[in-house]
């Protein structure tokens, strides 16, 4: 692949990233939870599996811990997280999703499913899967973070 295509895929892929993240944010925001940034819907993916530490936050982020922690203060603040002792460590403070950061991701997943129902339309679900399957190989366990 020369120069020139491989600088052309890079801005597609930028571009259909950054598309739809706009996409998932502005579906959040229309099911009724204000005062969130796209941001944050990146540490809800790291939160939703079971919790998270900042320092953990913070790396998953690619951000310092203190980036992390105001981060943390404000969707705690904004009822989305709670902290929690940590169950194996008496020192750290686990991050958690309440029921409205739960109700949050159920609506950016509604947001992301519409999205990708388009790019079904457009290109067929075997093409959809197929380019999941692609993209999995490349880059099969993320980390989800934004383009700070």
């Amino acid at each position: 692949m020369q120069n020139s295509e491989a600088m052309a895929l890079s801005a597609a892929l930028l571009a259909v990233a950054g598309d739809l993240t706009q996409r998932i944010h502005d579906g959040v925001v229309a099911r009724g939870f204000e005062g969130l940034r796209p941001a944050h819907g990146f540490a809800f993916a790291r939160l939703a599996p079971g919790g998270a530490t900042v320092t953990e936050l913070a790396a998953h982020l690619g951000v310092t811990k203190q980036a992390a922690s105001q981060l943390v203060d404000e969707i705690v603040r904004k009822g989305y997280a709670e902290r929690q002792p940590h169950p194996q460590d008496a020192r750290a403070r686990l991050v958690v999703l309440t029921e409205r950061g739960w109700a949050c991701t159920r609506a950016a997943e509604e947001a992301a499913a519409a999205a990708v129902g388009e790019w079904v339309a457009l290109l067929g679900e075997g093409e959809v899967r197929a380019l999941r399957g692609s993209l999995a190989r490349i880059a099969p366990y993320g980390p989800i973070r934004p383009a700070w």
